[in-house]
């Protein structure tokens, strides 16, 4: 991809810096004590660094109080001189420091380009979940899973104490620009909070990007692990450009992000001034840069290699300027993205205004309404929430999870017919955005019969422009839209026909734009077999919508039966499945779904609306509300 951590750079290391022998020992020492450190109430951060500044490698405490009555009042204990380390004592350093997290923004500001609305955005600009107040953007990243662009940044920007995943995302942020609903971007992908940083990935849709940071003018592709005294720059919403030093690493500090996460241990390191380049002000940081991405500096100037993310500050009447960021291996790790675009070169093309956005199936895409089916109140508290809604989207498709069985209980998804694009198979993933535990990964299909199936077909979802037809084809393969299905029933030829009746409806029925829209799904019932922990749906439906010559909405419904398909996993004498055409309203007491926005168009329902299949004068003498299908003359749309 083009990515590789750093080693040190050469021109930053600092003699008598971290690269003392005892280096690794204390690093290991922080990572097994440092919360516990922080459980005086006293003792704000715990770090590596040098002792007054210019001495001896040293464990370097911040406290909020100096003082024998400080200390006594606090109930905290002192800290002695030393502490010994795997047999090596090691001198200590106290510094009195507190921090807030860098969003604390107590009065409008002057305006000015960072703090506007951007198109294409770009690092280094104000940004910030709908029910926040402003933070910075880091950077432009790349989902690993998806390829797509995302913005980097902190959790307590893009999530906060009010957000979620799913999260309307805007640029600027709401204490910029209050006008929110021009300024939408996208929408809140993953976060973390805790001793690997502060951190935060939201997807870019409706807006363009570029990936050069606002005023450095460089696109970071590299990482850099930071050393004692490395020069850093950054570019942030309030301050802008500021220069700083690495004057502490392998900080543990305690940050108090209010209620309802409270006070949290958030891993990182310090940046102070640097005197070479220093501030109009002196500082390096204030509320509004959380997020701001650290670039190692050369000479004054910025190079390519992301050093550290912005996460926090000095308090209020603190003297002493300073800042924190996380390491960007930890966030990268938490995070899942990779700094440049797959597939192409990012210094070659900065400036990328085609963004595929994660729309999700679209009830209107007939022309007519073609709504997700109902859900009652049982079914809302099954399933698993994205955002406030109870379904989760994605490139020409939705999926409605259940909890409780961990697979979809059903898929709705749009097909153009016109404009279908052939794409090769891909590997199977669990999407990113949701908990594993509600995802069933490749454990269950291991030395056994079973498939992992398709509910919306890859086929039906990769169409559009190129870029747009790999994103649907990508979204296809994560667990949330695959079922178990018994060898036979994935691959006969009677699946077959099952999978075909998508284009059965394009070559038999009059069907306006090529268009279709299909709801499908397992049939999810208490007693279904139970294998490997999971249990195994005994059968499957599907509903195929389209607007017909006259304008008017037309539906079909069918049911795939797997009964007595599982009752042996590891024998071939099998009994066969059975596919059936039924009424909508049959297949709602089936589902416990609501169909009944499709009922009038319902050609099982009203046989006088069907217009193909070879048995339709039979079935209009006949009406019947199902009918087991043997071959394809027999189905009517």
């Amino acid at each position: 991809m083009g990515e590789r951590r750093m080693a040190k750079p050469k021109a930053s290391r600092k003699k008598g810096g971290s690269s003392g022998p005892n280096l690794e020992a204390l690093r290991r020492h922080i990572r097994a004590k440092g919360a516990d450190y922080l459980k005086d109430p006293n003792i704000t951060s715990v770090g590596i660094g040098l002792k007054n500044g210019d001495g001896p490698v040293c464990i370097q405490f911040t406290v909020g109080a100096k003082g024998e009555s400080a200390i006594q009042s606090l109930g905290s204990l002192t800290i002695p001189e030393a502490i010994e380390i795997e047999g090596v004592m090691i001198p200590t350093d106290v510094i009195q420091r507190s921090y807030n997290p860098s969003f604390k923004l107590v009065k409008p500001e002057q305006m000015n380009a960072r703090r506007e609305r951007i198109d294409p955005i770009c690092p280094g600009v104000s940004v910030s979940h709908l029910a926040g107040t402003a933070g910075t953007i880091g950077l432009i990243v790349y989902d690993r899973c998806t390829g797509m662009p995302a913005i980097l940044s902190n959790w307590h920007v893009l999530h906060g104490n009010a957000g979620h995943v799913g999260s309307t995302i805007v640029q600027p942020g709401p204490f910029d620009d209050n006008h929110t609903d021009r300024n939408v971007t996208g929408e809140l992908l993953r976060s973390h909070l805790g001793p690997a940083g502060d951190c935060a990935l939201a997807g870019i849709r409706l807006r363009g990007y570029d990936a050069s940071v606002f005023e450095l003018d460089v696109i970071p592709t590299r990482m850099a692990e930071v050393d004692l005294g490395d020069p850093v720059v950054k570019s942030g919403r309030t301050t802008g450009v500021t220069y700083g030093k690495v004057r502490r690493i392998d900080v543990m500090a305690r940050i108090n992000y209010g209620l309802p996460m409270g006070e949290q241990a958030v891993g990182g390191f310090e940046i102070g001034p640097d005197p070479a380049y220093p501030s109009a002000d002196g500082g390096v940081s204030k509320g509004g840069d959380s997020g701001s991405a650290w670039l190692i500096a050369e000479d004054g100037k910025p190079t390519d290699i992301f050093a550290g993310l912005h996460f926090a500050g000095n308090a209020d009447g603190n003297l002493d300027e300073h800042a924190l960021a996380c390491y960007p291996a930890s966030v990268q790790k938490k995070l899942d993205f990779v700094l440049t675009r797959p597939h192409s070169d990012a210094k070659n093309s900065p400036l990328i205004k085609t963004v595929v956005p994660r729309n999700g199936y679209d009830p209107d895409f007939l022309g007519k309404p073609a709504p997700e089916p109902g859900l009652s109140t049982a079914l809302k508290r099954d399933a698993v929430n994205f955002g406030r809604g109870q379904t989760i989207p994605y490139t020409h498709f939705s999926v409605c999870l259940s909890a409780g069985r961990c697979m979809a209980r059903y898929v709705a998804w749009n097909i153009d017919g016109a404009r279908m694009v052939k794409l090769p198979r891909l590997d199977f993933a669990f999407d990113p955005r949701v908990d594993t535990k509600y995802q069933i990964g490749d454990d269950l299909y291991k030395d056994n019969r079973l498939d992992r199936g398709h509910i919306a077909r890859r086929a039906d979802l990769c169409w559009g422009q190129m870029e747009e037809a790999r994103q649907a084809n990508k979204d296809s393969f994560y667990f949330t839209n695959i079922t178990p299905q018994h060898q036979r029933f994935n691959q006969s030829s009677r699946r077959g026909l099952w999978g075909e009746l998508e284009n059965l409806v394009f070559d038999q029925a009059d069907v306006q734009d090529f268009k279709l829209a299909i709801l499908g799904g397992p049939v999810l019932g208490n007693d279904d077999p139970a294998y490997r922990e999971i249990r195994l749906p005994r059968a499957f439906w599907k509903t195929i919508a389209y607007r017909a010559g006259d304008g008017l909405l037309r539906c079909s419904a069918f049911i795939l039966s797997q009964d007595n398909l599982l009752n042996e996993l590891e024998r071939l004498d099998l009994d066969p499945f059975r596919i059936y055409q039924v009424s909508v309203s049959d297949l709602a007491s089936r589902t416990a779904l609501d169909f009944s926005a499709y009922g009038a168009a319902d050609v099982m329902q009203h046989p006088e609306m069907a217009t193909a299949g070879q048995g339709i004068e039979a079935f209009k003498r006949e009406p019947r509300t199902l009918v087991e299908i043997n071959s394809s003359g027999e189905i009517v749309f």
